[in-house]
């Protein structure tokens, strides 16, 4: 496989890749193990030192082993080719990989998790009471466990456009695995991916509370746009980049603080008296300018990266 067709690795390494250890490799004579890639998108999942050390011998092109499976499970497979071959992955390393995998997959048990990142269930268990507090004040509750074991969406809809996110994002993906990172049973995960082929939206109109019925003059805000923000919120509140970093809590603290569902102002407008609403309406204008330019801002950013 040409080596410029490859992606750096979502590595599990805090502290990147060890030179010295790409050195020693450029040196081996004898031929080294194939290399790990996810297929669709071409990242090493397993091998970036031996990727440096074949780009420092000017190679250009190395061996390839292809996985097609999700992101998700790409990054749970590194982490355990990581722990058992190669340049030992480091506590903090492990510890760091350990609260993304239970981040990614909280129905796991303590010893599934510890056998994936290479630490003791005890260790594992007290990974996950460390960030019991701290999960559930950034995560709205979105499912509940019934009496008999199974979970349940409180709200179909957000289910519901949670698994058609992540059918856009992993359209080969199993509806048993679509199911589970969404919260919702294995038919409904079908009947979301059969409404979505047939160019229909994900929610069945007058199936649930929150889907709006025929469109209606009302000067209201429509019932989706609330879905929308609160899905948008919920996946941003869900990536592991972002909830399992400083910078990141305290980004999603900001947001929170002070995103607007629409119509959620008119819950507290009651008894507002003439001069406030005046001053309230200037504010609300700045407000809407300001948030503009980070609309803006953003978009600028999104286009350099590109």
């Amino acid at each position: 496989m040409p080596i410029a067709s490859l992606r750096a690795a979502d590595s599990p390494r805090l502290g990147g890749e060890d030179f010295e250890h790409i050195q020693m490799l450029a040196g081996v004579e004898s031929r080294l193990p194939p290399i790990l890639v996810h297929r669709p998108t071409m990242r090493v999942i397993d091998g970036m030192h031996r990727l440096r050390a074949a780009q420092l011998r000017n190679d250009e092109s190395i061996e390839v082993q292809f996985f097609d499976g999700p992101e998700q499970e790409a990054f749970v497979l590194g982490v355990k080719a990581n722990i058992t071959h190669g340049r030992p992955l480091s506590l903090l390393d492990r510890t760091t990989a350990a609260e993304r995998i239970m981040v990614t997959y909280p129905g796991w048990s303590d010893r599934a998790i510890a056998a994936a990142a290479g630490l003791s269930a005890r260790s594992v268990a007290n990974v996950r009471r460390r960030l019991t507090d701290e999960l559930d004040e950034l995560e709205e509750q979105h499912a509940r466990t019934g009496r008999d074991g199974r979970v349940r969406p409180v709200d179909s809809a957000v289910g519901r456009l949670r698994a058609a996110e992540f059918i856009a994002e992993h359209p080969d993906a199993s509806l048993r695995l679509i199911a589970r990172n969404a919260g919702l049973s294995v038919a409904t995960a079908r009947d979301v991916r059969q409404r979505l082929e047939r160019g229909e939206s994900p929610v069945q109109p007058g199936r649930d509370r929150r889907q709006p019925g025929p469109a209606r003059d009302t000067g209201q805000v429509a019932t989706s746009d609330v879905i929308g923000i609160e899905a948008l919120m919920h996946g941003l509140k869900a990536d592991p980049s972002l909830r399992l970093t400083d910078g990141g809590r305290r980004l999603l603290r900001w947001v929170l603080s002070k995103v607007l569902v629409p119509e959620e102002w008119r819950e507290v407008s009651d008894g507002l008296p003439p001069h406030a609403a005046y001053v309230l309406s200037d504010v609300a204008r700045r407000c809407a300018v300001e948030w503009q330019r980070v609309a803006d801002d953003l978009e600028q950013r999104t286009r350099n990266m590109a």
